[in-house]
């Protein structure tokens, strides 16, 4: 019994598209970023920014957890 249940969850998370459109939106994002500091250097440090306080709140979140 317990072979089949874990069949079916194997299933189910390999069907689960919920959080597909998130993480395609923040690729997405990444990659104008990117091509926005390569576009205008000026705002490459900007831009580093961001990506820094977004890590360290990342890096927070998981040691939290």
């Amino acid at each position: 019994m317990s072979y089949l249940l874990s069949n079916i969850w194997r299933l189910r998370l390999w069907k689960e598209t919920h959080g597909q459109d998130l993480i395609e939106y923040a690729l997405l994002a990444g990659f104008v970023a990117v091509a926005c500091g390569a576009a205008f250097p000026p705002v490459a440090g900007n831009i580093s920014i961001i990506f820094s306080k977004i890590t360290s709140s990342i890096n927070l979140a998981v040691s939290q957890s």
